[in-house]
């Protein structure tokens, strides 16, 4: 796992024609605010998220998000467990997130 500033996940993720947006927070969090284009997968559903992870393309980059930057480093951790090879964590999450966004 790599954590990246703002300003370098942007960047790297815009430029990355082998990523995967990942949001890790809630449903209700993700409805309310997320980052166009990604994949949210609830890390508190523990099961859930074990069994799609486990799915995941490994060669894949994934660069993963939260709230604050916690929950995506420990959905790093387990990506990089599970085989995938780069994983990306946002630092300060999407509190600090200057970039697009949209809500359902």
């Amino acid at each position: 796992m790599k954590e990246l500033s703002q300003q370098e996940w942007k960047e790297q993720y815009e430029n990355d024609e082998n990523a995967f947006l990942l949001d890790v927070r809630t449903d209700e969090e993700y409805e309310e605010k997320h980052i166009p284009n990604s994949t949210q997968l609830d890390i508190f559903q523990a099961q859930k998220f074990m069994d799609e992870v486990n799915e995941f393309d490994k060669s894949k980059n994934y660069y993963v998000y939260c709230r604050s930057g916690k929950r995506s480093a420990q959905a790093c951790q387990i990506l990089d467990q599970v085989g995938v090879e780069n994983t990306y964590n946002l630092q300060g999450g999407i509190m600090e997130w200057e970039g697009d966004t949209e809500s359902n």
